[in-house]
């Protein structure tokens, strides 16, 4: 059954969650900019109604022990590879089954805030409000107003000054239910001389009928600090994913964003770093694999506003079977930003003659000390190398899986090695 999305649902989600006034006044603001707003004028097409999709949906409430969660959610989780990665490589989860965290662990024993960022506005109410919607501005587009109005579970994470994990933290977001809208909202600091590697996961049950998700993200890296926030995004292909992530680094601190996109419908999704402090360093390495029926419209943006910034940009494209798997990014070395360098290559790989990429670069240098290096290039699969494969006994599918496999070899090596191998198998699936 369907929701009516209007004034008096947001007044209803937001006292079920027993929010304070300021969060209820801040979500009703956010519906009222989402009314206004139009649907962004570049990228594919978006088409839907916001009349067919079932806004919230809790299933059962938040545990701490696998024992305690229903049968079938556990069983699901361990199909995914959740629970056994949480015992072999991590060092806390946080699980979301549609529009609420489910599950979550903290193994760690190192003094951190790790929870749901529901419960981190109850639980941490100060800190929150201090962060929350100062990065990325419920204003900015009809979907980050959206996610203002209905944001609902998503991860908080505070390290503080001079604390290093021994191994990441990881969130996992699954949607089961047909035409579910999830908006998770997820805020990561990450203090003076620290450190965080973050893992997400996100996946979908297949429907008839289109789904969306419309996620935030929010990350603070502080002076010396450092964050690495790896995704793997393998949604099902009815789902629209249109998210808004961003960073900003302080002096000496650096951001590395490493993003693979294998499914969904249409995605929009393009990090972004602003590095604010001098010598600060920001770096995006991902990968896209559209095949028939999917668009995704990926990149990355880099704003550099310190002296002596540094930023990488690496897109790796691969487009398959009618599929459409574009670049679009944006460099910006401001005046204030003496000194300088950015460098964007973007490669790509066309499997056959009726798929297709496009790359929509924006680089821009305004002061004369500072430096942009840009290459791009496409390409057919090369017909020689896969006969030469052929050749030595590989059948036609195993010479694609290994040409695609070494084609992405760089994005793998920046990944944690369970999902190195994750990788590995969805691109065997996929090809």
């Amino acid at each position: 059954m369907k929701q009516k999305l209007n004034e008096q649902f947001i007044i209803e989600l937001s006292e079920k969650k027993h929010e304070p006034d300021w969060m209820k006044n801040f979500r009703l603001k956010s519906y009222s900019e989402f009314l206004k707003s139009e649907n962004p004028n570049f990228g594919p097409s978006l088409e839907f109604s916001f009349d067919d999709f079932l806004y919230y949906k809790k299933t059962e409430d938040l545990k701490k022990d696998w024992k305690e969660v229903s049968k079938n959610t556990y069983q699901t989780f361990c199909k995914l590879g959740v629970v056994d990665a949480e015992e072999k490589y991590l060092d806390g989860v946080s699980n979301q089954l549609e529009s609420e965290v489910i599950y979550h662990k903290n193994k760690t024993e190192k003094d951190i805030i790790f929870c749901s960022t529901d419960e981190a506005l109850q639980k941490y109410p100060e800190l929150f409000q201090k962060y929350f919607n100062t990065l990325v501005d419920y204003k900015e587009n009809k979907y980050t107003a959206l996610n203002g109005a209905l944001w609902s579970g998503g991860s908080f994470i505070y390290i503080p000054p001079n604390t290093k994990l021994d191994r990441p933290l990881q969130s996992y977001f699954r949607i089961d239910t047909e035409s579910l809208g999830q908006f998770e909202r997820t805020i990561i600091i990450v203090d003076e001389n620290s450190e965080l590697s973050y893992i997400e996961g996100c996946t979908a049950r297949s429907y008839s009928k289109s789904s969306l998700h419309a996620g935030v993200v929010e990350i603070f890296v502080g002076k010396n600090a450092k964050c690495r926030y790896s995704t793997i995004q393998n949604w099902s292909n009815d789902v629209y994913n249109l998210v808004t992530k961003r960073a900003i680094v302080e002096e000496y601190g650096k951001m590395e964003w490493v993003d693979g996109n294998v499914g969904s419908k249409v995605t929009m999704k393009y990090p972004s770093v602003i590095l604010k402090g001098d010598y600060s360093s920001g770096n995006c390495i991902s990968i896209a694999y559209a095949k028939n029926g999917q668009v995704l419209d990926a990149g990355a943006k880099m704003i550099h506003l310190g002296k002596y910034t540094k930023s990488n940009i690496v897109n790796k494209s691969i487009a398959e079977s009618g599929g459409v798997a574009n670049y679009r990014g944006t460099t910006r070395i401001t005046k204030t930003a003496n000194d300088s360098t950015a460098t964007v290559k973007c490669d790509t790989i066309l499997m056959d003659g009726i798929s297709k990429s496009d790359t929509f670069p924006k680089n821009i240098v305004e002061n004369k000390s500072s430096q942009i290096e840009h290459e791009a290039t496409v390409s057919k699969v090369n017909e020689e190398k896969l006969f030469y494969l052929e050749s030595k006994g590989l059948s036609e599918q195993e010479s694609k899986e290994l040409f695609i496999l070494g084609f992405v070899e760089d994005f793998k090596k920046e990944l944690p090695m369970e999902y190195a191998v994750e990788l590995n198998r969805l691109l065997k699936e996929t090809v």
